[in-house]
This record gives structure tokens, sequence and C-alpha cells, in this order.
């Protein structure tokens, strides 16, 4: 599937996907493919990438503030401590995403982002060792890369869930480790002066 240009009623040519919705093209402008050093950040990226996996991303997108807010504000080392009772808490909240295994996945998941930063010193230190360093954006849709694949098979080595190669794709686009704006999209180049000025933390 081809990659299209579209642009919008501004005048703004963005990468197709960031069309059709103000929510998808501020995130699309402001957010994706831009570098994210923030470890708070880049665990509630994979973990909204794992709730997103059979849905789309516009859902997830407008119940982010409600994600932040059942989970503590994706502070791991909060959502570590979560218990049954959180669990049973969090099923009952409509602001979220209602699924059992994605919910107990991400209180799994914090307990591996506490040993990882142990370990490996922060979560960005680790997540951008699998930076994808490439000139230019696909022209058709890709959906895994080697290092999404190598990235998902570490992470599910650590204990992760739901961190499969598309989800492990998706969050490397979003959080910068490789930009994916098409040629000609508006952001493309803010994200490259972004990534110039970005030092990887540790």
């Amino acid at each position: 599937m081809t990659i299209e240009l579209v642009h919008g009623d501004d005048g703004l040519a963005r990468c197709g996907w960031g069309s059709g919705y103000d929510d998808y093209a501020w995130y699309h402008d402001t957010e994706w493919g831009f570098p994210q050093g923030d470890d708070r950040r880049l665990f509630e990226k994979i973990c909204l990438e794992g709730f997103q996996s059979g849905l789309s991303w516009l859902t997830i997108l407008r119940k982010r503030d409600s994600f932040r807010f059942a989970f503590a504000g994706f502070d791991f080392e909060t959502v570590a401590g979560f218990d049954e009772a959180d669990v049973d808490r969090l099923l009952g909240d409509a602001g979220i995403i209602r699924h059992r295994g994605k919910i107990e996945a991400t209180i799994n998941n914090a307990q591996r982002a506490a040993e990882m930063v142990d370990r490996e010193g922060s979560l960005a230190s680790y997540f951008w060792s699998f930076e994808l360093d490439r000139p230019e954006p696909p022209g058709d849709f890709v959906a895994t890369t080697p290092e999404s694949v190598e990235l998902s098979k570490d992470l599910k080595g650590r204990g992760w869930r739901f961190v499969g190669p598309t989800t492990a794709y998706a969050f490397m686009q979003a959080m910068g480790l490789v930009n994916d704006h098409l040629d000609g999209c508006h952001a493309r180049e803010l994200a490259l002066e972004a990534r110039a000025a970005f030092r990887i933390p540790g």
C-alpha cells in the first residue's frame, strides 16, 4: 500500500494518515516522529501501542488523558506496585480500554521497566540503541523492520508483554527512533531538525 501526502485546509502537506481529524493533525505535527528521551513518555507510548492493538490509534489518542489518570501518569515505579484491586478498578474505568490482558500487561511491563532502569540506566538509553537511521522514508506501508523485530524479541526476552514487532515499529515511528514522515510532508524537516538537536540520554 502506497502512502500519499494530503494537503489540509491550512495548506500544509501531511502524511495521509495525519489528516481528516484535528486530533490526528495535531499529533502528526507535534509528536509523531519527533525524538523523545523522557522515560515516562517512552513507557506511556509503548503501553498505549499495546492497548491500540486491534483498534485505531485515534481511539487511544482520544482516551490518552484518561489513560494517564488511570495509570498514575505512567510513572512506571508506581504502576509496578499496582495489585488486583487496581486491576478491578481499571476494568471498571470506562475512560480506558477495559481489556484485562492489556491492563495486566501494563502492570507487568512497569515492573520490567523498573528492572531495565536498574540494568541499563534509563529506558531511553535502551530504546535508542534500536534507532533506525534511514535517510529516506519508505514509499510503501511498512509494518515491521528488522530493527523492530529485534526490539520485540529482546523485550519479550526480558519479560515484556504486548510488544510484538508491529507494536514495536509503531512505537519507534512515534518516538522518533525512525523518521517516517514522507518527503514533502511539512513535519519531516522539523523532525529532522529536532533529531539533530537531540542528545540520547545516557
